[in-house]
């Protein structure tokens, strides 16, 4: 009933005495977020609430509770203090963050991060290195609502202010990028923006506030694909807008009105994935860094896409804007075609091959970056395939990418 567990918030917000200590460790606020009594009653874990309808004992209490519908429990679909717990841990990650809402997919906060801000007529700015079903929703939704998408070079930094109009509404950010890796000067970005009036928002999956707050950087609007990082194990798909307190109230509102809402059980999964998440990061990490840079010395790659090695254009930024580097690089191969790509790939034994990162197993993914792009040229000597680093063993898996390299340079011709 709606006494059973207390008062509650139940916006996502947060409340009184929630914002973190000042001065805890990342490992330190992950371990404690979202675990406040009024959710797990006095368990170290939050309960998970199966719930669609709750009820009241009192006409004062309906009436109180309707009048206040964020005071407590209302209706499943606001909440229950299993998400609760979730939204406020996620928010707790970033001083400036006003709180957080769910949705079930990273493609699906995406969605409500524009419908949060764009009208008919408005003019948005994207880095022509975004994700995919990014650039297909720009496409597929913006444009069908009225609205005009353009793209711009990820490298621009604060130069972007030359491409603002009148009508320009936000600009989308996504560093690195998806497939190919450039990092955005985020705070010069937002900077410029802010001057304007325009509304930032980042994907921040790769990176999550652990290695990269994006709204403690000047970051309005954030998301994440839950279903990499922070559930970490491939088994739920959720996603996550995080916004600080002047947009906050617009993302709350549209995720109430378009009806996004979680699953309990994943909710509880996404949360257990959080506690171990500073662990997990460091181990993705230290290892894809080093696969990297000993990728990097094989005939068959002609360039690595990794911003955390010396010499990546992007470098200087990530060192200066990131707190470690994350799991994801791509390799661009010398020479060789498609088909030539089978050699290597089908007869990897730690790598399978699929969507998605961020969980324990390790991926390959065959990507064409250069057929997406139009505000930006990639042109490649070879295939590219971008690389996920698991929680294996970092020997086993070099062993086994050398191993396929070295078939992929036969099947081509090239020089081992």
């Amino acid at each position: 009933m709606g006494r059973a567990v207390g008062h509650q918030q139940g916006d996502g917000s947060r409340v009184s005495g929630d914002r973190p200590t000042p001065g805890l460790k990342p490992a330190t606020r992950l371990a404690r977020a979202g675990r406040a009594r009024r959710f797990t009653q006095g368990v170290v874990n939050p309960p998970v609430y199966h719930a669609s309808t709750c009820t009241f004992e009192t006409l004062a209490e309906f009436d109180a509770r309707r009048a206040d519908p964020d005071s407590g429990l209302f209706y499943g679909r606001r909440g229950t203090p299993t998400l609760w717990a979730l939204e406020e841990a996620l928010t707790s990650l970033q001083e400036q963050a006003e709180g957080t809402r769910l949705f079930p997919s990273g493609v699906a906060a995406i969605a409500g991060a524009f419908l949060s801000v764009v009208r008919p007529g408005d003019h948005v700015l994207l880095a022509d290195s975004v994700y995919e079903p990014t650039r297909a929703m720009a496409k597929g939704l913006l444009e069908r609502l009225g609205a005009e998408p353009e793209y711009y070079d990820p490298r621009i930094g604060g130069d972007v202010a030359a491409l603002f109009r009148k009508n320009t509404r936000a600009v989308y950010m996504e560093s690195p990028g998806s497939l190919t890796f450039e990092v955005q000067d985020v705070p010069a970005i937002c900077a410029a923006a802010q001057d304007a009036g325009i509304t930032t928002i980042a994907d921040n999956t790769w990176a999550s506030p652990l290695l990269f707050p994006a709204l403690d950087r000047g970051v309005d609007i954030e998301i994440q694909s839950l279903t990499k990082f922070v559930v970490g194990h491939s088994d739920v798909l959720m996603g996550s807008l995080t916004a600080r307190k002047s947009h906050w109230p617009r993302v709350k509102a549209m995720a109430l009105r378009l009806g996004q809402t979680v699953g309990p059980d994943d909710a509880y999964l996404t949360l257990r994935g959080l506690r171990t998440l500073d662990s997990r990061l460091k181990r993705h990490g230290e290892s894809a860094l080093h696969i990297a840079r000993e990728l990097a010395r094989h005939s068959a790659v002609a360039r690595v896409l990794c911003p955390g090695l010396d010499g990546d254009p992007g470098h200087e930024l990530w060192q200066r804007d990131f707190a470690g580097y994350s799991s994801l690089f791509s390799i661009e191969l010398a020479g060789g075609s498609r088909s030539d790509l089978a050699a290597m790939v089908d007869r990897l034994e730690l790598f399978s091959m699929g969507f998605s990162f961020g969980g324990y197993e390790s991926l390959v993914l065959p990507v064409d970056p250069g057929e997406l792009r139009t505000a930006t040229e990639f042109r490649a000597a070879g295939p590219i395939l971008r690389i996920h680093i698991g929680m294996e063993d970092p020997g086993d898996l070099l062993e086994d990418l050398i191993a396929g390299l070295d078939r992929f340079a036969r099947q081509a011709g090239l020089a081992t």
